[in-house]
């Protein structure tokens, strides 16, 4: 819950934000700087295409489990499905799916670890491979999670419980929109491996803060956090994965932030002055 990612991860990874035009909430893209892509074979560009497209539909259909197995809707086994072993065991094991997820989402996304993972693979691929990788962390954590299903707090009342379980989709729509607001077939990996194929390189990318980026630095983890806090009902094993996540989120933001200076300096800066990180419309004071 990574592009990231929790993209972008989502869970993102479901995980960069709306700052840089080719890669949203708080991951930085590079343009592709390998050799001269009309130089390259087309059968290599075609497997790109097709293994980028391939990792898309992967990411997709993760993306959609995600929102059934947080909300309990539709899916096989959601967070509260499965069988109920142990307090002590169900603790450790989902702790370690999470950890895995949150190690994979931020180490491939680090700028340092792009420059040396694009000597053995090439740029235009490597976001697809991240997105398909974080995918997989996902799939693996759904099917491995255990529930923990002793009650927090519980909505009691129909009208409310509905009100709440509207409020977590919006959330998740709100996920959606914001990878659209910047671009997301980059966010995906699509995008890079589609200009492969046409033989050209991407542009430098360049600060820009649309719509929902201008009240709230970061709409799509906004969006996330939404989405895991709104349960009518909350477990221990929900209210675990929502904090974890969660805190995830915080650590990202200030990894993400510290690469989007590096890259937009001074822009980024004041942007950061002005626009609150996850309240909308807060000013912060000068």
């Amino acid at each position: 819950m990574q592009k990231s990612t929790m993209p972008g991860v989502v869970l993102t990874s479901f995980s960069a934000p709306a700052q840089s035009e080719t890669m949203p909430d708080h991951r930085t893209s590079l343009p592709d700087q390998a050799r001269p892509l009309a130089t390259e074979g087309i059968m290599g560009r075609i497997v790109g295409f097709l293994f980028g497209v391939m990792a898309y539909l992967v990411f997709f259909g993760t993306f959609l489990y995600a929102i059934g197995f947080v909300t309990g809707w539709v899916v096989p086994k959601a967070i509260d499905h499965g069988t109920t072993v142990p307090l002590t065991e169900a603790l450790i094991v989902n702790l370690l799916l999470l950890s895995l997820f949150a190690v994979q989402h931020s180490v491939m996304a680090r700028k340092p670890f792009k420059q040396w993972w694009t000597q053995f693979v090439s740029r235009s691929v490597e976001r697809s491979i991240y997105v398909l990788l974080a995918s997989l962390a996902l799939i693996l954590l759904f099917w491995q999670w255990r529930p923990m299903p002793a009650i927090i707090w519980q909505v009691a009342d129909p009208a409310a419980a509905t009100a709440v379980m509207a409020l977590s989709f919006a959330g998740w729509l709100l996920v959606l929109t914001s990878t659209f607001l910047i671009n997301h077939f980059e966010l995906f990996g699509l995008h890079q491996v589609a200009a492969r194929l046409a033989g050209r390189t991407l542009p430098e990318p360049r600060f820009r803060t649309p719509l929902l980026y201008k009240i709230v630095r970061h709409p799509l983890y906004l969006g996330f956090i939404v989405a895991f806090w709104a349960a009518p009902v909350m477990t221990v094993g929900h209210l675990l994965f929502a904090a974890v996540t969660t805190a995830y989120i915080f650590v990202g933001i200030l990894l993400e932030e510290r690469d989007l200076v590096g890259q937009f300096g001074e822009d980024y800066k004041r942007y950061r002055a002005r626009v609150g990180m996850l309240i909308p419309f807060r000013r912060k004071a000068s």
